[in-house]
């Protein structure tokens, strides 16, 4: 019984003394956040999360963990998961069987999912953080209106090479067809970034309806995979580079920086010919069954102190003016993740049915070696082959035409004397 009074006497002095240990202030959030989303009724809810691989301050290295952040203010429960490609969010969507409460596809599949009706319209009222969403980044191409997304952030894609083995720094996406490195490349697993690298290389317009145009990039494609044999990799990109063991790798810039840190003899390189310039943005999907458990999230992911965070663990360029205006942050004027203007660059948009299932045939292609050097050979061979026939099908069918022709003359002459 004296222990139990002993133990009650000293948290009474603790709270006496110290109130502070009792009632500590809260590291992220004032009292006012807190109350907010305490007062939105979503304890015992569940918000389902689908995002891109490593893509959120999640508490390693001292950082917030901001799903464990949300769901201690809300009392709701986070089932967060992961996908490596807009291709595959896009495929797990329309596939049907999945509910996802925010999802966070890049600008070109924001613009496919709202024209086959698969985005909610979202209620502003409940992301009031909209105010900090810088004004560059609203209205933009894929959501005019701004009715369905919230920018989360911007990023580019880069050249990332591995000085070690890489005689001279690359200023063009052509090192990727550099013999010297064969089985020491590491390319993009989707179909759309790798397109548009080999596009760059042509001239291409990234946005090509033209089929003729993905027709030359999958054989230029083709002819990588002969030269160099590169492997398709998305997220496996950061351990394979970090080890050393590769030369180049395509990516995005904010993920250089996260390999640059446990690799430094990594450098990286905004290619000649142009990059992709792209918007990441938080959307709300048909199949949603929390729609307002979903905006709490995107609005709490524009809190600024969650913004900042999160910009500072994943190294990517914010959306929110509260971030790229603070000089504190680690990436304030970084050439990386703030390239000049004058950078070549062009955006994706979404592309016509039949491009789209064009550019998923001739990748599937690419990917399984049927337009290699040997098939497109093999193919040249056939093209000939058919056309000489076709010629001779064509030369015998005028002959014949003539003969005949010279027959029905002799004969309307024969009558004629007759």
């Amino acid at each position: 019984m004296k222990k139990y009074i002993a133990v009650i006497l000293s948290f009474v002095i603790a709270f006496c003394t110290y109130p502070s240990v009792v009632f500590a202030d809260d590291e992220y959030f004032t009292d006012e956040q807190i109350a907010y989303y305490k007062n939105l009724g979503l304890q015992g809810t569940t918000v389902n999360v689908y995002n891109w691989g490593e893509y959120i301050s999640d508490g390693s290295e001292g950082s917030m963990d901001v799903v464990s952040e949300f769901e201690r203010l809300t009392g709701a429960v986070v089932n967060y998961t992961n996908f490596e490609s807009n291709e595959n969010m896009y495929s797990k969507l329309a596939g049907g069987g999945a509910s996802y409460d925010v999802i966070v596809p890049s600008d070109y599949m924001i613009e496919r999912l709202i024209d086959e009706d698969m985005l909610l319209p979202l209620d502003y009222d409940n992301i009031p953080n909209m105010k900090y969403i810088s004004k560059k980044f609203q209205n933009l191409f894929y959501d005019p209106e701004q009715i369905y997304s919230v920018c989360f952030n911007v990023g580019t894609t880069v050249l990332i090479y591995n000085k070690k083995l890489v005689s001279e720094p690359p200023d063009s996406w052509k090192a990727l067809w550099d013999e010297q490195y064969k089985g020491k490349v590491l390319m993009f697993n989707n179909s759309r970034d790798a397109f548009a690298i080999a596009q760059a290389v042509l001239g291409k317009n990234f946005n090509s309806t033209v089929e003729q145009d993905w027709v030359e990039c999958a054989q230029l494609l083709a002819e990588q995979k002969d030269k160099t044999n590169p492997v398709y990799v998305m997220d496996e990109v950061f351990n394979l580079m970090e080890s050393g063991e590769y030369a180049l790798a395509t990516y995005y810039a904010g993920d250089y920086l996260l390999m640059y840190e446990n690799n430094e003899d990594l450098g990286y390189c905004f290619p000649k010919e142009g990059i992709n310039y792209f918007y990441d943005a938080f959307c709300i999907p048909v199949c949603s069954k929390n729609k307002r458990g979903g905006e709490a999230f995107i609005n709490f992911m524009h809190e600024p102190q969650v913004a900042f965070e999160n910009s500072e663990y994943i190294y990517y360029r914010s959306a929110n003016t509260t971030v790229e205006k603070n000089e504190e942050s680690s990436l304030y004027g970084s050439e990386v993740i703030y390239p000049t203007d004058d950078l070549s660059s062009q955006y994706f948009k979404n592309l016509p049915q039949n491009i789209i299932e064009l550019e998923n045939n001739l990748w599937t292609q690419v990917k399984s070696g049927n337009l290699s050097a040997d098939s497109r050979e093999q193919d040249r061979k056939i093209y000939i082959e058919c056309a000489v026939i076709s010629v001779a099908i064509i030369v015998v069918a005028i002959a014949k035409l003539i003969s005949n022709v010279k027959k029905k003359r002799e004969e309307d002459l024969s009558d004629l004397y007759d």
